[in-house]
């Protein structure tokens, strides 16, 4: 099994709140949730735990904005891709991925194991960031694709996305990554393949094997 893959950057203040959550972030994705303390986190700010309480009231607190800004970033990065002129159906479909895949491998299996076992609540916000996220990115993608004929027009696209969500939900299952020996990310790329094989038209296909070639990546 691969290691988790370096965690993008996502969307924070340059303000102490910012800072605080940036490092918080590093400290969670490398030491997991029970890694990360109040007092190990002072620590490596520099600052005093009466300072760091005065801008999150709980680790949970930090845990939970690092939450809704890998959501905001996440949302940002994919409609600037979406609403970005000139580019064929499916360079701009691999790059929302690419984007979608990128935060989520940046999350292992042990820490989500981890995050399941301490503290449940904040792992059903990942879910609920994902049924926010996934109507919303692939929804507009699977819009794109239809027009553009590179998405049968046949399938139920509110069907589609709920389908879709729940298979987002599954990769991130502690057992299910426990049962096949997958990253998050690895599991990701196989539904992925899965899932579009049976949505692109043949001129989807096409034009996906012509970028890939295009990237130098496989189709």
């Amino acid at each position: 099994m691969t290691q988790p893959q370096a965690a993008p950057p996502i969307d924070l203040d340059d303000t102490p709140a910012g800072r605080i959550l940036r490092t918080a972030r590093g400290i969670l994705l490398s030491e997991n949730y029970s890694g990360l303390t109040m007092d190990g986190l002072a620590y490596a700010l520099g600052m005093s735990k009466k300072t760091l309480y005065a801008h999150f009231a709980s680790k949970d607190a930090i845990v939970s904005a690092i939450i809704e800004s890998a959501g905001q970033t996440i949302r940002r990065q994919a409609q600037e891709v979406m609403s970005a002129p000139g580019e064929r159906f499916t360079p701009k479909l691999r790059a929302v991925l690419t984007i979608v895949g990128a935060h989520i491998g940046a999350m292992s299996p042990r820490f989500l194991a981890d995050l399941q076992r301490f503290a449940p609540h904040l792992l059903a916000q990942i879910d609920a960031l994902k049924e926010r996220n996934i109507p919303l990115v692939f929804g507009r993608m699977l819009e794109i694709g239809v027009a553009r004929g590179m998405v049968r027009a046949d399938i139920d696209q509110r069907f589609l996305i709920e389908y879709w969500l729940q298979v987002i939900k599954g990769v991130h299952q502690p057992e299910l990554l426990a049962r096949t020996g997958l990253t998050p990310k690895e599991a990701f790329d196989k539904a992925l393949a899965l899932f579009f094989e049976g949505v692109l038209t043949e001129a989807g296909r096409a034009d996906g094997a012509i970028a890939a070639r295009d990237m130098g990546t496989p189709d």
